[in-house]
């Protein structure tokens, strides 16, 4: 299978554990809202969200009193969202590259879900979904142990089986770089100015259970064949504290689209 082709498995292989994703997921802070709303200076009445899972983000600013399109390419995910958006949500079945130009938005986002769009023409549809002055915005990062010691474990165990269930930079910047990804290209974009990078700093506990609830989710552990899936966690699960704290700090950009020229 070519990289294009094991990138684009991954990126589908949700719909077959929904009802977990929405169990094991943790939400959105309202701070998110607060540093969108803040960055756009004025109220942001309309969004489009890209990949749009169970609606973790979505209620998030529905509850806020936007309009919500939510765009998600899986049947399975978008059934699990219906279940928990209030009705001023609209539901797409489609995948970020199968929407067309039309009506605008005045905020066009992304929650755990970017790295998943195919990079040719990313910021081009992007900027055709937005309102000139519009605001994109992504969200997203890692969740793991805080404990040093437990995350090496974690890698100890995973290792025999996976290097790594990260998802890689889609544009190569490495980890700990001032800018990561999209703000590298959302800088190097001719369609956005403005880009700026937030980081929400969050800590969580699990059970080890729900931790192992939640690796279930990542699509890393989804597209092992089903037998290796349940001896990793088996492994995982063996060298896990009985409470688990969760370093899950929310790396958040914003950029602004252009005026028309």
């Amino acid at each position: 299978m070519s990289d294009h082709a094991f990138h684009a498995f991954r990126a589908l292989s949700f719909g077959a554990m929904a009802e977990a994703y929405e169990r094991f997921r943790p939400g959105y802070p309202p701070e998110l809202f607060d540093l969108v709303a803040a960055y756009a200076g004025r109220p942001v009445r309309t969004a489009l969200e890209i990949g749009a899972g169970t609606g973790k983000a979505t209620r998030l600013f529905a509850r806020r009193g936007v309009v919500v399109t939510a765009t998600e390419p899986d049947g399975a995910m978008l059934a699990e969202l219906r279940k928990h958006v209030p009705d001023n949500v609209r539901t797409v079945r489609a995948a970020f590259e199968d929407l067309r130009p039309g009506e605008r938005y005045g905020l066009v986002c992304a929650a755990a879900a970017l790295h998943w769009t195919e990079p040719e023409d990313r910021w081009s549809r992007m900027a055709a979904l937005l309102e000139p002055g519009g605001v994109f915005a992504s969200a997203g990062g890692p969740i793991q142990p805080a404990d040093p010691a437990v995350r090496e474990a974690v890698r100890a165990a995973r290792t025999p089986f996976l290097e790594s269930d990260d998802v890689p930079s889609p544009d190569g910047t490495p980890p700990g770089h001032d800018m990561r990804w999209p703000g590298t290209e959302l800088r190097r974009s001719e369609w956005f100015t403005d880009v700026q990078q937030s980081v929400i700093q969050r800590r969580l506990t699990m059970s080890a259970s729900d931790y192992l609830g939640h690796l279930s989710t990542v699509s890393a552990y989804l597209v092992l064949p089903a037998g290796e899936r349940e001896k990793v966690l088996g492994q995982i699960g063996r060298v896990l504290p009985e409470t688990v704290e969760i370093a899950a700090d929310i790396t958040v950009h914003l950029a602004r689209r252009r005026h028309e020229r």
